[in-house]
């Protein structure tokens, strides 16, 4: 009897701790869910161009052809499919750059350039959360006065995207981010619908700001 009561006893105890740590655990894990599966962030981003371009109708030195570096807003929209994973679409508003040949700026052109990529999130509910991404870089190309409007560019170019990066848990919705992407985009330059040359931009995008999940 005394053995069974013990038993019984201690059943009891194990059983009250589990209802314990369930209780606790309960909390916890809502807040979890409460964050959502959106998330929105607003960074500021470098546009670093890489410059590389084919020498001009196919003479000369290559890389002559610059286009510039500058600062740009942008805005994210990432939908967390499960935990781990999560979609993510990469928008500014329509950006103008400056051309230059041999350090003479001879025009310009505009372009809008929306990145839609797959992330991995390696520690989704921790207070650093890291993650990288893959996917696809769509460049509409439009504006160009180039030389007098002699020379012309492709209106898309279509290109991968890498990304790596990490969210820093301020509060529930609320975190700090930085992000650095590498995205392929290049034009071929055309004089009277004849190519003279090919510039590959294929930019680094270096980024900082804040993301609200909900």
């Amino acid at each position: 009897m005394t053995n069974f009561s013990l038993t019984r006893k201690t059943l009891c105890t194990t059983l009250a701790a589990l209802a314990a740590s369930a209780a606790f655990a309960a909390p916890a894990m809502a807040a979890e869910e409460a964050q959502g599966n959106w998330m929105v962030r607003m960074r500021g981003t470098f546009l670093d161009m890489s410059n590389k371009s084919d020498p001009v109708g196919g003479v000369g030195a290559s890389d002559r052809i610059h286009v510039n570096n500058k600062w740009i807003p942008e805005i994210d929209i990432t939908y967390f499919i499960v935990p781990h994973i999560a979609a993510e679409l990469v928008l500014t508003i329509p950006q103008k750059q400056d051309v230059s040949l041999d350090g003479q700026k001879i025009g310009t052109f505009k372009h809008l350039p929306p990145s839609l990529l797959l992330q991995y999130h390696f520690i989704p509910n921790g207070t650093f959360r890291p993650y990288i991404g893959a996917g696809v870089n769509a460049t509409r190309i439009y504006g160009a006065d180039i030389a007098g409007n002699t020379l012309n560019l492709d209106r898309w170019s279509v290109g991968p995207a890498l990304q790596i990066g990490m969210d820093y848990k301020l509060t529930k919705n609320w975190f700090l981010n930085v992000d650095a992407k590498k995205v392929w985009i290049s034009s071929n330059v055309y004089a009277g619908g004849v190519k003279v040359s090919t510039v590959k931009l294929d930019p680094w995008l270096f980024s900082a700001g804040v993301g609200y999940r909900f």
